[in-house]
């Protein structure tokens, strides 16, 4: 099967959507499957305002048909409501095509948290472009039900997995800090709620592992915290597993995949109790939820690794792939 995903983050951004879009594009062409993947990397593109590291798509309609048509798919899953999400939307409504979308980002929080636009507002644009999708992917059971309660249909549930040979349990000696170490990795951006987790007073030291808007403000306002910048790979791999207890000040992900590589490294998990880290640690003792984030990151201490690598031993990439294929719909 040939299948193309539209999305408007892409390489060489560094978050969650593209982690997943790119993991899923590799366990699918192991499977047999080609998978053409049309980003902005692809088409003139502008900064985002207030957001420069992301960047957005420019007249993308007729070269983005182009390149769809060259590439004759039997399938179009629509991953972003970017400029070439909307534009691969117009491609497919107007050839009269099927196509499946995902709901990874809470676009009208986010929108909310930097302009003056209205939460319903924001959720009606979101709903009418995932309307005529034949197949809405969402990651979790509260998002799901999240988006039933706003009028949203035709939703299929799409998880996530973590590479677990590469985030693991290792030698804690990588990190010279006063212990414990609360870690954080993920954007430093406001929508991520990170200053919950720096205000907090707690012992040993706090580590961020990450890039973003919002750094340097940050930095400056909390000059003793560690800040090592974005990490990956192996370099990523062995920060986490030097921690003692991963920290996610997150209100508003829709999943969470840095709650699976903690996990997967042995690191208990504190967070609050809402959407992502409620569907993550669902079923297990692995982290701590509480509207307390302090408190939460205090009792996690207490939770041993080889529970936590227990748990994220149950989400796998492959898993995730297999489900993504099962919602798309072919060409008829």
């Amino acid at each position: 099967m040939t299948i193309v995903i539209v999305t408007d983050a892409w390489t060489p951004q560094v978050n969650g959507v593209v982690r997943t879009i790119g993991t899923v594009q590799r366990e699918l062409q192991a499977m047999g499957h080609r998978v053409e993947v049309i980003g902005p990397d692809q088409f003139r593109t502008v900064p985002l305002p207030t957001y420069p590291e992301i960047r957005l798509a420019l007249g993308a309609g007729r070269r983005l048909a182009g390149m769809i048509d060259g590439i004759k798919p039997d399938c179009i899953h629509i991953s972003t409501e970017g400029p070439l999400g909307f534009a691969a939307r117009r491609y497919c409504l107007a050839r009269k095509k099927p196509f499946t979308t995902a709901y990874h980002t809470r676009f009208p929080e986010y929108v909310r948290d930097r302009a003056p636009v209205p939460l319903g507002l924001g959720y009606a644009v979101v709903r009418r472009f995932h309307r005529p999708s034949a197949a809405v992917m969402v990651a979790t059971p509260s998002i799901e039900r999240d988006l039933e309660a706003r009028g949203f249909a035709n939703l299929r549930r799409w998880t996530r997995g973590v590479d677990t040979e590469l985030f693991r349990p290792r030698d804690k000696g990588f990190l010279d800090l006063p212990r414990p170490i609360a870690l954080y990795v993920g954007r430093v951006a406001v929508e991520k709620n990170l200053e919950d987790f720096l205000r907090l007073d707690l012992p040993g030291s706090k580590l961020v592992v990450g890039d973003g808007p919002a750094r340097a403000e940050l930095e400056r306002r909390y000059p003793e915290v560690h800040w090592a910048g974005a990490r990956q790979g192996e370099d990523l791999a062995r920060h986490y597993a030097a921690a003692d207890v991963f920290v996610f000040p997150s209100r508003s992900d829709t999943f969470g995949l840095v709650l699976l590589e903690a996990l997967a490294s042995g690191l208990p998990v504190a967070a609050y109790p809402v959407p992502g880290p409620l569907d993550v640690l669902e079923g297990s003792s692995a982290g701590v939820l509480d509207e307390d984030l302090g408190r939460a990151v205090r009792a996690a201490l207490t939770i041993p690794p080889e529970r936590c690598r227990e748990h994220a031993l149950r989400y796998s990439w492959r898993r995730s792939a297999e489900q993504f294929l099962a919602n798309l719909h072919a060409f008829r």
